[in-house]
């Protein structure tokens, strides 16, 4: 009989064989999955330097099925991604890393240049034809049917006796104001306003504006005493006068309210009350728009240079003005 020590090596003699690891497919495994962070050069020449080259090509095959399929061998990764040999973002640290990333990208620092350069230019394009469009509307607006609402002809005389007509100031625009010269604060700080604004519209657009002073104060104002008062002003400020019904009908053409005092005496001194806006008028003798006390003379030099700017006809004078 048997004893059970023979018994035993005996049953674990008999199971080895069962029993014995599969190292082959095991260590396949383990060298599909190396290959996947290996190159196939590397990784090939590794397998072969263990198993030999009939191992190699195995896992050669294994690994680019692995690769094209989307799987390992043993099923575990997943999916393929290609690998990006830029810095990441947060490993940048100057703003040339950073142009340098950018440089090829569709939203570089050229780009956003572009795009707020185009995006300023068509937003003044844009105002300026607001503006122009809102400047046009205002002129057509003042402008009558048939008879203007502002303005009409008128037959005057100039501070050096001549004859000055409605018709002398076509051809360029006219900025006309009514006063007179023994007013004593506000004539005086309006010429001088006048004479600012002359000056900055000529020389943003040239000989192109009539300063023009019609007397309310025939009665005073002759073309001797009108050309000494002007002169302290600007000399190319013209000054109109002419007999109370010629001043009075030219005084109701552009809406202008006159008055002197009633009874007054020979030599007495006295007061004319009367409206305080500059008149603006195009080359063609219409009205365009008024300007009030409440605008500054670059204000006011800005919105008659303005107007000008949009005019399309032609712009000249007589020599006698030129």
């Amino acid at each position: 009989m048997a004893s059970p020590c023979n018994c035993i090596a005996g049953t674990v003699r008999s199971l080895r064989p069962m029993i014995a690891p599969r190292t082959e497919p095991i260590f396949l495994r383990f060298a599909a999955r190396r290959t996947l962070v290996h190159s196939r050069a590397s990784g090939t020449a590794m397998v072969a330097r263990k198993l030999g080259s009939k191992a190699a090509v195995s896992v050669s095959r294994a690994k680019i099925q692995c690769l094209d399929s989307g799987s390992t061998a043993g099923g575990v990764w997943r999916g393929s991604r290609a690998f990006s040999f830029s810095a990441p973002r947060s490993k940048l640290k100057t703003i040339q890393q950073v142009w340098a990333r950018n440089k090829g990208g569709p939203f570089n620092i050229t780009a956003a240049v572009i795009f707020v350069g185009t995006a300023g230019a068509l937003w003044a394009y844009f105002t300026y034809e607001k503006e122009r469009m809102a400047r046009k509307r205002i002129a057509e607006q003042t402008k009558g049917i048939g008879k203007p609402k502002v303005g009409g002809p008128f037959q005057l005389v100039d501070q050096d006796g001549l004859s000055f007509t409605s018709e002398d100031m076509k051809g360029k625009y006219s900025l006309v104001y009514f006063g007179f010269s023994h007013c004593p604060d506000i004539c005086p700080d309006e010429l001088d306003k006048m004479a600012l604004m002359y000056e900055k519209v000529k020389e943003k657009c040239g000989d192109v504006l009539l300063p023009i002073m019609i007397s309310c104060d025939p009665a005073r104002d002759s073309p001797a005493v009108l050309k000494e008062y002007l002169q302290e002003f600007h000399p190319d400020i013209i000054g109109l006068t002419g007999d109370y019904e010629q001043i009075k009908e030219t005084c109701k053409a552009y809406r202008v309210y006159f008055s002197t005092p009633p009874n007054v005496k020979l030599g007495q001194d006295y007061l004319v009350d009367h409206s305080i806006y500059f008149y603006l008028m195009d080359p063609e003798g219409d009205f365009v728009e008024a300007i009030g006390r409440n605008f500054t003379a670059e204000q006011a030099a800005k919105v008659i240079s303005d107007h000008i700017k949009d005019w399309q006809g032609p712009l000249k004078k007589k020599d006698r003005w030129a």
